[in-house]
């Protein structure tokens, strides 16, 4: 009992010496209940909170993939646990396009309603001591020049959402791909060259149903008039084009308040977007006026044509919701919005108990004796106690984009930059901070996203996004640096190097000896490893960015692209058991390590020649070879961690490899 007590939130609200292995009951407890226990499970980012009257629930949120590992179901509550399933958002269609679907929805959590007020939940779902795949699909990338990609399938054990349907767009020769793709809600018809047909929802079908068909298309002769349909949404159909020049809105998306506090307002609900709401179809494309909507919950807004906005607008990770259609031709460099990432949560209740954390913000959990806020994106700290609160931090910044491109062996990307007042984990510590209470003294935290790849010329990852926090009255400015982005060499000649660039690790050096970004002036992190070969040389390969523990290593040769350099391990303070299999990567030494560089390409034909450079522990992403893309990867979500290099066309997009968005840990004594 004393191990698990590490874990429940009661024992840490009323036995603050959880070592001694008693569960003390006491005054905060409800009558009768003496200290409950629930469910013991572990896996995903852990969000304990309570509800009126005081019932605890903990919620499992994952926003990349793994396991939640039941390990005992003595329960004094219901040996059952509630879902929430969103597949990764469609792509909005390229060449004016239609708009992206929404990732398939399904949920079990008592009192959800689709728009028209249709009951969406589903059976109970019983658990028992085991291991429960979690896959959290991503969104669709880009689109291509006919239609936007579908979403990726999210999965909790036997329940599967299917991603959302890509954009109908430019049909080209197959002309079906003017027409929106099917999937957990389907993606808008596109209208460039004929009137489209929407894409069907609920593919394949399943009851209650996951998502809902998108809009069609209007063609009445003219650029300025023409527009299309928006993506279909997990709550409501993508609305239809109706009006010459208005494209259709995206079908609305879903609240589902399993993840917090149902009486938490809406503006500060943390989880999913426009007030807890996932899976939002994406805004069709407009002739003109203004940006069609996006589906609430995250849909992405859709471009005008040939105008200043003309490319569709991305969906918002870790809702499913669709990419906003494309407002021009990809001659003219417009694009479609990205589908959001999909998410995957899993509750139940834990206990009865009237106390409260000290704070509102993030993901809120309990070990030791510390109170954790974890944000993995964007939101506000506000201290709720009656008095200052001390805390300790960590933030870690988006990682760099890889480099790479047809032909050409980039640098990998570089981890994001880690900053952090807890003494001893990084070179330099900042001082501690106070939080007062109030909304006027809140820290406004900013998580950064992963650096990416260009789909064309000249291949070089861009840099990650800066997370910081921020609290004038505190004086608090802390700036974790984006990662620094994976070099390239140009083409054609070879004679013209792009160096790995600076961040809060430096990116990888390019193939022909190109030179890697440096380490970072204020020691956030390391820098890159350089490439090797020569110019023109068919043989070459790049260096691994740099993580926040070690430089990225240089190419061994020119048949191996360098190691990207080892991040970190998390402060003793932030590693919970419960969250072991989601916060960090394994690393040399145990779990939860952050920040690691992303591995170099290299031009040499693999498997049997040449291999691409190791991602760094820590999120960093592995590089590829030729033909590719081979073997490269993505940084990982939520841990900073540098992107891989390919020398493949077309990549994910288009070469290199996408760095991994931040996060932000905030602990003080419970």
């Amino acid at each position: 009992m004393g191990i698990r007590s590490q874990n429940n939130p009661i024992a840490a609200y009323l036995d603050v010496f959880s070592n001694t292995g008693t569960d003390a009951a006491g005054s905060n407890v409800a009558p009768n209940f003496g200290t409950p226990q629930g469910l013991t499970a572990t896996g995903g980012i852990i969000n304990d909170y309570t509800t009126a009257p005081g019932d605890v629930y903990r919620a499992h949120v994952f926003t990349s993939s793994g396991a939640l590992n039941v390990t005992d179901t003595t329960s004094d509550f219901s040996a059952t646990v509630e879902y929430l399933v969103v597949a990764g958002g469609g792509a909005g269609g390229h060449g004016y396009g239609g708009a992206g679907g929404a990732g398939g929805l399904r949920t079990n959590v008592p009192g959800v309603q689709d728009a028209g007020g249709n009951p969406l939940t589903g059976a109970a779902f019983p658990v028992s001591v085991s291991s429960y795949t979690v896959t959290v699909g991503g969104g669709g990338a880009n689109g291509t020049a006919t239609y936007g990609t579908d979403g990726n399938n999210s999965v909790f054990s036997s329940i599967t959402s299917t991603g959302g349907g890509g954009g109908g767009g430019n049909p080209g020769a197959p002309s079906p791909a003017i027409n929106g793709r099917p999937g957990g809600s389907g993606g808008g018809a596109g209208m460039q060259g004929g009137v489209g047909t929407a894409g069907a929802g609920n593919t394949p079908p399943v009851s209650p149903p996951q998502g809902n068909n998108g809009g069609t298309s209007l063609d009445v002769g003219g650029v300025t008039t023409n527009c299309s349909g928006g993506g279909g949404g997990a709550g409501a159909v993508g609305t239809n084009a109706s009006s010459p020049g208005v494209g259709g809105p995206g079908g609305a998306g879903v609240q589902v308040l399993i993840a917090e506090p149902s009486a938490t307002p809406a503006p500060t609900r943390y989880f999913g977007a426009d007030g807890g709401y996932f899976a939002g179809g994406g805004g069709g494309h407009s002739g003109s006026g203004s940006r069609s909507s996006g589906g609430v919950g995250g849909g992405g807004q859709g471009g005008v044509s040939n105008t200043p906005n003309g490319n569709g607008l991305s969906a918002t990770d870790s809702t499913g919701g669709g990419g906003g259609a494309s407002g021009g031709p990809n001659s003219g460099g417009y694009v479609a919005g990205a589908g959001g990432s999909g998410i995957v949560v899993v509750r139940y209740q834990i206990g009865r108990l009237t106390a409260s954390a000290k704070a509102t913000g993030g993901a809120i959990s309990y070990y030791g004796d510390k109170t954790i806020h974890t944000f993995t994106n964007s939101g506000d700290f506000t201290v709720t106690d009656g008095s200052a609160v001390a805390i300790s931090y960590v933030a870690v910044a988006g990682g760099g984009g890889g480099g790479g491109k047809y032909n050409e062996a980039g640098g990998g990307g570089g981890a994001g930059g880690v900053m952090t007042n807890i003494p001893g984990f990084m070179p330099v510590t900042q001082s501690a901070v106070n939080i007062s209470p109030g909304a006027p003294n809140k820290v406004t935290v900013t998580v950064g996203g992963g650096g990416v790849s260009p789909q064309k010329d000249p291949g070089i990852g861009t840099q990650g996004t800066n997370t910081t926090l921020v609290c004038s009255p505190s004086s608090l400015n802390i700036i974790a640096t984006g990662g620094g982005y994976g070099g390239i060499s140009y083409h054609p000649g070879d004679n013209a190097i792009q160096n790995g660039g600076a961040g809060g690790s430096g990116g990888g050096g390019a193939e022909a000896a190109g030179s890697a970004g440096p380490a970072n002036p204020s020691g956030q992190g390391n820098a890159g490893g350089t490439g090797s070969g020569t110019a023109g040389s068919t043989e070459n390969s790049g260096g691994g960015g740099g993580g926040a523990g070690a430089v990225g290593g240089n190419a061994p040769g020119n048949a191996n692209g360098g190691a990207g350099g080892v991040g970190k391990q998390l402060p003793t303070l932030f590693q919970n058991p419960a969250s072991a299999t989601s916060l960090g990567t394994p690393g040399p030494s145990g779990t939860y390590w952050i920040a690691g560089g992303g591995g170099g390409g290299t031009t040499t034909p693999g498997p049997a020649g040449g291999a691409g450079g190791a991602g760094g522990s820590g999120g960093g992403g592995a590089g590829g070879t030729e033909p590719g893309p081979s073997g490269g990867s993505n940084g990982l979500t939520n841990t900073g961690g540098g992107g891989g290099s390919s020398e493949g066309s077309p990549g994910p997009a288009g070469g290199g490899y996408f760095g991994g968005s931040g996060i932000v840990l905030i602990a003080y004594p419970t």
